[in-house]
């Protein structure tokens, strides 16, 4: 049997297979940003994975970066994620919930009282759109807004929006939640030394002060939920949402993984894949982040099944995360060990909708009727 297919442990949970599903944004929240019966229905569909990773959901409103994209922060939200975890449990699969935080790359329409997007720095990302109201109030892509630094103490702030989105989840049913600190999001504009030219605690040449506020997070949902039933995604040398190349940018995620290390997390999560499909990992540095970190290794990126079973057959990870071909194919798993075909995603219907696009795409057998 393929590597891919056999059972293998992340943190508390046992999972029957090393296929990942990799959070996608959907944008299809109902009012109050909530998952509704349809969010459960596409999720269920997809139980076969070993794991469920969800979409980004934003742990505050100060979090949301996009229109129609589920939040967990309040008991209505709580109640909808049930729903989903309960559909997913019972067609036996294990479901975690990603925790997310978008910083800078929001718009004040999408902020309590039209505020400032916050971020590291007031510095705003060049080139980069959010999904919100446009002057006309119609929705779509629009120019993200200039942001403002965190203080100090709404740094302290945030990390308790993290603790309680964490807490809500256990309440919703989660095997466990992802902190998202990818991607160019908040916790990415900390780490980047490019970005984050803070004269405090929390920025500025030394690495250790970048990555204060990712490990302050990280230690205080581990505290709050379990280090067990924590994960968390990173994106060494992405590049998206002007994220820049900065000097000792090796150093500053082998250093992380290093912290890492020693929290006894459920796992860590690399996305190795730019905008364009382009790898972002260069050659060599997986094998320097395994050798800095010990514990479950997922890497997503682009995997086909043949490319996934090489990574895990020579050592490169533990788990292999599938993003896109999830969209088209909730009998992911099954297709993969049957070699079937896959169906192919409709770019048109990938983001916000209804059920077009997102839960009506077949699985093999009924495509063999």
């Amino acid at each position: 049997m393929d590597k891919l297919f056999t059972p293998f442990k992340v943190g508390d949970t046992e999972l029957v297979n090393r296929v990942v599903m990799a959070p996608m944004t959907r944008s299809r929240a109902t009012v109050g940003d909530t998952a509704d019966e349809l969010t459960a229905k596409y999720y269920q569909q997809r139980a076969s994975a070993g794991l469920i990773i969800t979409e980004g959901s934003q742990i505050s409103v100060q979090g949301q970066g996009y229109l129609f994209t589920p939040g967990i922060y309040n008991d209505a939200q709580v109640k909808g994620w049930e729903r989903v975890t309960n559909a997913v449990h019972n067609a036996g699969g294990k479901i975690y919930i990603q925790l997310w935080h978008v910083g800078r790359i929001s718009h004040t329409g999408l902020q309590n009282d039209g505020q400032a997007p916050v971020s590291s720095v007031a510095v705003k990302a060049k080139n980069s759109t959010c999904y919100a109201r446009d002057e006309n109030g119609q929705p779509g892509l629009v120019p993200v807004s200039e942001p403002r630094a965190l203080s100090v103490s709404e740094i302290k702030d945030v990390v308790q929006d993290y603790v309680q989105a964490a807490e809500n989840a256990i309440r919703a049913g989660f095997d466990g939640v992802e902190i998202h600190a990818a991607n160019g999001y908040l916790l990415e504009q900390f780490i980047n030394g490019g970005l984050n030219t803070r004269q405090d605690e929390y920025g500025g040449a030394d690495p250790e002060n970048r990555l204060r506020f990712v490990l302050e997070v990280t230690d205080a949902i581990s505290q709050a939920i379990g280090a067990g039933k924590t994960g968390i995604r990173l994106a060494p040398f992405g590049r998206l949402f002007d994220m820049h190349p900065f000097e000792g940018e090796e150093e500053t995620w082998l250093l992380l993984a290093k912290e890492l290390s020693t929290r006894s997390l459920s796992y860590v999560h690399l996305s190795d894949q730019q905008t364009l499909g382009e790898q972002a990992i260069p050659a060599g540095f997986i094998e320097k982040f395994r050798a800095a970190y010990d514990g479950p290794l997922i890497i997503a990126g682009g995997f086909d099944k043949q490319r996934a079973e090489q990574y895990l057959q020579q050592g490169k990870a533990d788990l292999i995360g599938f993003g896109r071909p999830y969209i088209a194919n909730p009998d992911l798993v099954e297709r993969m060990v049957n070699d079937w075909p896959l169906n192919q995603v409709d770019r048109a219907t990938m983001y916000g909708g209804d059920e077009k696009g997102y839960t009506d795409y077949p699985v093999w057998s009924d495509t063999q009727a």
